[in-house]
């Protein structure tokens, strides 16, 4: 059996905090997938194929990462594709307080699925998806937030 991991997110678009969380889960895990998940409630900047386009261009040379997409809850596609664990990445109290109530949540729909949590490296900490977005629209510098993959 091996330890698949679901990073699920979505990715709109990856940032340099994200891929620095998959490289150092790598040796945790045999296989990690990066899913990239549909929330009904958003509205995306970039499209479902530009998003799987720069996570696959990203890890292209890395044969333990695997991407997918999904429109499902996470536990569910978490038993479709294997994986008995989530890995979550934190960068502050808060975000902690809302993947736990999300990981809790997960376990009592399947006590078998585990969820990881790496903090974030503190010069990754201030950086979020959402925050990028807002540059992107406005024009700043991104060099220093997205991986050089990610053409904007």
């Amino acid at each position: 059996m091996s330890n698949i991991a679901l990073f699920p997110g979505s990715f709109d678009p990856i940032t340099i905090g994200h891929v620095d969380i998959v490289k150092r889960a790598l040796p945790l895990f045999d296989k990690i997938v990066v899913g990239v998940g549909h929330n009904s409630q958003k509205k995306y900047l970039f499209d479902l194929e530009q998003r799987i386009e720069h996570i696959n261009l990203i890890f292209k040379d890395t044969d333990k990462v695997e991407v997918a997409n999904y429109q499902e809850l996470t536990v569910t596609f978490c038993k479709k594709i294997g994986a008995k664990y989530i890995l979550r990445g934190l960068r502050s109290a808060a975000d902690f307080e809302y993947e736990r109530q999300i990981s809790q949540l997960n376990q009592s729909m399947d006590s078998e699925l585990e969820t990881v949590f790496l903090i974030s490296q503190p010069k990754y900490s201030h950086i979020s998806s959402t925050i990028v977005r807002e540059i992107i629209k406005f024009g700043g510098d991104l060099g220093e937030f997205l991986p050089k993959e990610v053409k904007v």
